[in-house]
Parts: structure tokens; C-alpha cells; sequence
């Protein structure tokens, strides 16, 4: 399977609740958020961005309604890289929607991201991140 349809094969599984997105990371996966975010920065592998974002954004969002993807803008492939443009939404554990367009860059090697980079609005992202407080005890699948 090239890149382009492993990674719309993710995606399509991640929005129907069949999977989950790290399923594609390498563990010596590197990821960048570009921006001023509480979450900007590089993170040195898969564990680190896992462990310091994915984590505890899913604890933010209600069983009920997590953040998924809703909608693929457009999906292209060149070579070994997959760019992905898409808009994302999910219900809080306080009760409010959360939205958000990413695109996100991604180098393949042998069908996992081995460098991803991620731009989105920051300010939205931040009202998240400071205005709802994860629940600790909610399990998070990787």
C-alpha cells in the first residue's frame, strides 16, 4: 500500500472510532508543532508527543463525543511525504465544542511518519489546553 492510502486509511478508521492515530507513528517518530501553543515545540519521538499532547488532549474531551476527525480537505503525496488538511471536532468533558483545521506534514518511511509537522489555529487550541482540565483517571487509548 503506498503512503497516500495508508494514511487515508487512518484517518478514514481514526473518524469512525476503529483506530486510533498513532497507529502510523515510528517510534523514532519525530513531531513538531509550529507556533506559539502551550504546545509548540519538537518532540523527540513518538512517546514524548504521545505522552506531553495526545494524552492529555483525549482526557479533555467527553467518551461520548471524543475529537475526531470530521472532514479530510485534501490529501496529497509526493515521494515519501503525505500532506493532510483537515478539520477536527470533538465535545469537552465541560460540555463545549471544540474545532480545529490542522494540516500536517508528514515524511513516511515504510508505512509510519517518521517526521510530522503540525499547524493549526493556536488560539483555539489554547482555550482548550488552559480552559478545560483533563480528567486524570479517564482512560486514553495510545
Amino acid at each position: 500500500m503506498d503512503h497516500r492510502s495508508i494514511v487515508d486509511a487512518a484517518f478514514t478508521a481514526w473518524a469512525a472510532g476503529e483506530g486510533y492515530i498513532s497507529s502510523l507513528f515510528a517510534d523514532d517518530m519525530t513531531w513538531e508543532i509550529v507556533g506559539r501553543s502551550a504546545a509548540s515545540r519538537r518532540y523527540p519521538d513518538a512517546a514524548a508527543f504521545i505522552d506531553d499532547v495526545l494524552v492529555p488532549f483525549g482526557r479533555r474531551f467527553s467518551s461520548r463525543d471524543p475529537f475526531r476527525p470530521v472532514r479530510v480537505r485534501a490529501l496529497y503525496a509526493d515521494g515519501d511525504t503525505v500532506i493532510v488538511v483537515w478539520d477536527g471536532r470533538g465535545t469537552t468533558i465541560a460540555g463545549t465544542e471544540y474545532a480545529n483545521t490542522y494540516a500536517w506534514f508528514l515524511r513516511m518511511r515504510d508505512g509510519k511518519v517518521v517526521d510530522g509537522v503540525a499547524f493549526y489555529d493556536s488560539i483555539a487550541f489554547d482555550e482548550l489546553w488552559t480552559g478545560v482540565d483533563p480528567v486524570d483517571a479517564a482512560p486514553v487509548a495510545r
